[in-house]
């Protein structure tokens, strides 16, 4: 299905999603019931494996020159996103605004499973380079995603009887500034390590992908004590890598992309496989129509972010 979604100039990873909404148990239920019962911890190595594929991608040169547009496109396409959807929903589908703001976060917030492959595919074909677009839009939806859950944790408590206070999105910088501090400490550490002891690259990528996890499911502790961010984490542990052993980053990026080929299928069909589409036909067109308006306001923050930078209007919208 994915090759004859490409071949259709479709997004592949429709064809793989699909797939997984056929095989998975709310249609022909070909999928083992022990695999999706893992289907979430599997789902995330996909997620690390792409997110290191960033770091060793993702040069500070380049963030450096998109600078302020980067830090609007972290927050506003997702505000107006959330704002379309808190006002629309409660007129289409008759829910409360809590609610709509609720859905509104989990529509707003980013997946980096879907931009971060095909912003690579860019930066390694050189589209965008000139204005570092591609570097742009994954710093953004990185700190988006952080975004969208800690509104959609605030507004899930408002739900719950809980008041909201401001100093909640402060939630925010902490975690983007205390998962870079983590990530740092320890690509630093790795960058010694393998400096100082000579090991075959293989055994450097399991390493990489070892401590990855374990940042990753230190990730719910941590946050009981300090806002923290093991997406960003994960991110800066193989940027510093990159950054202090370019050598050795470019080596084991390779690794990466062939690891992704097998992760990326996995993803996607389990993903595809959690959809219960009975659900789809009880909402119909006005779901649809909040979806829409709330992308059409998504891509207004995206114009407003970059509306004052050099990007041409033709890459705008690639």
């Amino acid at each position: 299905l994915k090759g004859i979604f490409e071949k259709l100039k479709l997004p592949g990873l429709l064809g793989m999603l699909l797939a997984g909404i056929l095989l998975g148990p709310h249609l022909l239920n070909l999928i083992s019931p022990e695999i999706i019962a893992v289907s979430p911890d599997l789902r995330e190595i996909a997620l690390i494996v792409i997110l290191t594929r960033v770091g060793l991608s993702l040069d500070l040169k380049d963030l450096k020159q998109v600078g302020r547009p980067a830090l609007m496109m972290c927050f506003i396409p997702a505000t107006l996103e959330i704002m379309a959807v808190v006002v629309l929903a409660p007129i289409f589908l008759g829910i409360s605004y809590i609610e709509a703001a609720i859905m509104g976060a989990i529509l707003g917030a980013v997946s980096p499973v879907i931009i971060v492959p095909k912003m690579l595919h860019r930066m390694e074909s050189g589209y965008g380079r000139k204005n570092s677009i591609p570097q742009l839009i994954l710093a953004g939806a990185s700190v988006d995603d952080i975004y969208g859950i800690v509104l959609f944790t605030s507004f899930l408590g408002m739900y719950a009887g809980e008041s909201f206070s401001p100093l909640t999105l402060l939630r925010v910088p902490l975690s983007v500034f205390s998962g870079l501090a983590l990530g740092v400490l320890v690509g630093l550490a790795l960058t010694f390590f393998f400096k100082k002891l000579h090991i075959r690259d293989t055994v450097k990528v399991l390493l990489i992908l070892g401590l990855s996890f374990l940042v990753m499911g230190l990730d719910s502790f941590i946050n009981t004590h300090l806002p923290f961010s093991g997406l960003v984490a994960v991110i800066a542990l193989s940027g510093t890598i990159l950054k202090t052993y370019a050598l050795l980053a470019r080596r084991i990026s390779g690794k990466f992309s062939k690891i992704w080929v097998a992760a990326e299928l996995l993803l996607f069909v389990l993903l595809g496989a959690a959809v219960d589409i009975n659900y789809i036909g009880g909402s119909g067109l006005a779901l649809a129509a909040v979806i829409f308006a709330g992308l059409f306001c998504r891509a207004c923050g995206v114009l407003i972010s970059v509306s004052k930078t050099r990007l041409a209007w033709r890459e705008r919208f690639f």
